[in-house]
C-alpha cells in the first residue's frame, strides 16, 4: 500500500499518523509546500503577542519526528506540481526545483486554505503583514521588537484572525484600530451577540471601524497611511492584514475532482472525493451540517484533525465515516471571549427554517460567591419540537464549558425540555445550583408551555416606531438601576416589589410590555399580571441588556 498525502499541518498530518497507526506496512510519503510539516496555526497570534515565547512550541511535529516514531517520509517546501490519475502518479518538485516521480495507491488531500488578499493598493509594503504561517508570524514579531517607534497598529478584518491580532497587539502596549467592511464585528455571529463586545471594546482601547473598506495604504515606511472608502485616514504604524482565507483548490481543480456547492472539494461522509483513489480533508473540504444537513465550509482545525483520521482511516484500508461539524468556535479579546455552535438567528432566517429565539443573562458562578461575571446566552430552538439548533454565548469567564454543553446537546438531538435536566457540576466558585444552561433551557420550556409571552428587542423597536396599538412598557427594575442606565422610551416604572399594589391602576385593555435586567424578575411580573386576568402580557426577551445591543440602542432618563 503506498499512500501519499499532499498537505500537512492539521488534516495531512492527522491523516498520515492514523494511516500509520492502522497499517504499519503502507509506504506513507507527505509533501508540504510550507517549511514547517505540522505547525500550530491557531497559535500564530500568541506568540506575535508573546504570550508563546519560543517558536519551536508552534511546531507539533516535524519532519523528524514522523520519520522517528511512524516511519512517515516527510518532505517540507516540496509542492506536487501535477498529479497523473490514470496512472498513479504525482511529480513533486522542491525549492530547488528538484523534480521527482512519487507513485501512489492512494491519495489524499489536504492543501488546507490561502489567505484572502483584497484587491488593496500598498499591501506589498514592508510595514504590512499577512498572519497565516509560522514565517509570517517570525517575521510580524521581528519587526514589532525591533521598532521602538510603534504606538499604533491598525488590523484589517474583524473576523476571528483580525480580532484575535487586535487582542494580542493591545496585550504588548500598543493602540488598535480595527477596520472592516461589515457592519459589525466577527460577522460569523448575529449582531446583537457581536456589539454585546462591541460596546465594551472601546473602553479597553480598541477602536472599531465599520462599514467601510480600505482603498489604500501609504505614506512613508513605518508610518503608514490608510485611506478608507470612506475617505477617512488612518495613520498608523503597522498593518496587520486578517481578512480571513479561502480553500485552496488549484490541485484539485487541475485533478478534475468534483467541487460542492460552498467551492470547497466535494467528499461522501468517508472523506472520499469523486475519484475513488482520492480522499481529501482539512480546510479545502466541503462540510455537512448537522443541523440542516446542507453544505458548509468552516476552516476550523477541530474539524480538520477529525476529517484527516477519517481520511487515514480509509485510504489505510479501514472504514471510518465523518458525519458533519455544528462549526463550534471560540474567540478571545481578552477579558471577553465569544462562542457559538450549530445555527444562529441569521443562518436560521436566511435557509427558512422555523425558529425561535431566547436570551438570557446569568453570573458564570454562583451570585452570593464574589466575582460572578455576566453570560449574556442567546439560543435558537424549534419552536415546535423544542430541539436547541444553535447557542451563543459573550462573556468573560465560563464561555468555554457553556457551549461546549450546548455543541453536545445538538448533536444528540436534545431538546429544551431535556437539556433542562441536565445534571451539572455545580460550586460556588464554578457554577451554580442552576447553572446558565439549565435556567435558558427552564426559560425556553416556560415559553412553550405557554407560561409567559415573549418579544423580542427588535419586534419591540418595531411596535414603537410604528405608533400604532402602543403596548404599555413597564420597568421592573430597582431604582439604583433604573437611575444608572435609564428607560427604554415611553416606559412606566414599577418596581416588581410593588406591583401587585398598582394593578388597579393597570388597562386590561392594552398590551403590556414588562421588562428588567435579564429577563427573569420580568418574567415573574408577567406571571403575575396574567395570573390576574391582563390578556396580553409580554416578556421582553434578554431584557434591557438584549436591547442595548440593538444597532442603536435608545434609553431616556428615569
Amino acid at each position: 500500500m503506498r499512500i501519499l498525502i499532499i498537505g500537512g499541518v492539521a488534516g495531512g498530518a492527522s491523516a498520515a499518523t492514523r494511516a500509520r497507526r492502522l497499517n504499519e506496512e503502507a509506504k506513507i510519503t507527505m509533501v508540504e509546500q510550507g517549511p514547517y510539516v505540522s505547525y500550530a496555526n491557531c497559535g500564530l497570534p500568541y506568540y506575535v503577542g508573546g504570550q508563546i515565547n519560543d517558536p519551536q512550541d508552534l511546531l507539533l511535529e516535524t519532519t523528524e519526528s514522523l520519520w522517528d516514531r511512524f516511519h512517515i517520509d516527510a518532505q517540507v517546501n516540496t509542492r506536487a506540481v501535477d498529479v497523473d490519475l490514470a496512472h498513479h502518479q504525482a511529480r513533486i518538485s522542491n525549492i530547488f526545483e528538484e523534480s521527482q516521480i512519487v507513485e501512489f495507491d492512494r491519495l489524499i488531500l489536504a492543501p488546507g486554505a490561502s489567505p484572502v488578499i483584497p484587491p488593496i493598493a500598498g499591501l506589498e509594503r514592508p510595514d504590512v503583514f499577512m498572519l497565516r504561517t509560522v514565517p509570517n508570524a517570525l517575521n510580524l514579531r521581528q519587526y514589532l521588537d525591533s521598532r521602538s517607534h510603534i504606538q499604533h497598529v491598525t488590523v484589517i478584518g474583524a473576523g476571528f484572525i483580525g480580532m484575535e491580532m487586535a487582542e494580542v497587539l493591545h496585550s504588548r502596549g500598543y493602540k488598535v484600530t480595527v477596520v472592516d467592511k461589515a457592519p459589525h464585528i466577527l460577522p460569523v455571529f448575529d449582531p446583537d451577540v457581536a456589539r454585546y463586545i462591541e460596546h465594551r471594546l472601546s473602553d479597553l482601547g480598541i477602536e472599531q471601524v465599520l462599514g467601510t473598506a480600505v482603498s489604500r495604504i501609504n505614506g512613508i515606511f513605518g508610518h503608514p497611511t490608510i485611506t478608507l472608502d470612506s475617505q477617512r485616514q488612518i495613520k498608523t504604524d503597522a498593518v496587520v492584514v486578517g481578512l480571513g482565507v479561502r480553500p485552496s483548490l488549484k490541485l484539485a481543480q487541475q485533478m478534475g475532482l468534483k467541487l460542492g456547492s460552498t467551492g470547497a472539494i466535494w467528499v461522501d461522509p468517508s472523506m472520499k472525493t469523486s475519484h475513488p483513489l482520492v480522499y481529501a480533508a482539512g480546510d479545502a473540504v466541503e462540510k455537512r451540517d448537522l443541523v440542516t444537513g446542507l453544505p458548509r465550509w468552516w476552516p476550523l482545525a477541530g474539524i480538520a484533525n477529525k476529517e484527516g483520521r477519517v481520511a487515514g482511516t480509509n485510504a489505510a484500508g479501514g472504514s471510518q465515516t465523518f458525519p458533519g461539524a455544528l462549526g463550534t468556535a471560540i474567540v478571545r479579546i481578552s477579558p471577553y471571549y465569544l462562542a457559538m455552535t450549530g445555527l444562529t438567528e441569521t443562518a436560521a432566517r436566511q435557509n427558512g427554517i422555523a425558529h425561535q429565539i431566547l436570551y438570557t443573562v446569568r453570573g458564570h458562578h454562583a451570585g452570593y460567591y464574589p466575582g460572578a461575571e455576566d453570560l449574556f446566552t442567546k439560543v435558537v430552538y424549534d419552536p415546535s419540537s423544542g430541539h436547541l439548533l444553535g447557542a451563543q454565548i459573550a462573556g468573560q469567564e465560563g464561555v468555554d464549558k457553556r457551549i461546549d454543553i450546548f455543541a453536545t446537546a445538538i448533536q444528540g438531538h436534545m431538546t429544551m425540555e431535556s437539556l433542562e435536566s441536565l445534571d451539572l457540576a455545580y460550586a460556588p466558585p464554578v457554577g451554580s445550583a442552576k447553572d446558565p444552561v439549565i435556567i435558558t433551557a427552564m426559560a425556553a420550556v416556560n415559553h412553550q408551555s405557554g407560561l409567559v409571552s415573549t418579544i423580542n428587542p427588535s419586534e419591540l423597536a418595531e411596535w414603537i416606531a410604528a405608533d400604532n396599538n402602543q403596548p404599555l412598557i413597564l420597568d421592573v427594575r430597582d431604582q439604583d438601576e433604573v437611575s444608572e442606565t435609564g428607560m427604554i422610551p415611553q416606559a412606566r416604572w414599577i418596581p416588581l416589589n410593588t406591583l401587585r399594589e398598582h394593578l388597579p391602576s393597570l388597562p386590561k385593555e392594552s398590551p403590556i410590555v414588562l421588562y428588567c435586567r435579564s429577563g427573569h424578575r420580568s418574567y415573574i411580573a408577567a406571571r403575575i399580571l396574567r395570573q390576574h386576568a391582563f390578556p396580553q402580557v409580554f416578556n421582553l426577551n434578554g431584557g434591557i441588556t438584549a436591547w442595548q445591543q440593538q444597532q442603536m440602542p435608545r434609553l431616556t432618563k428615569a
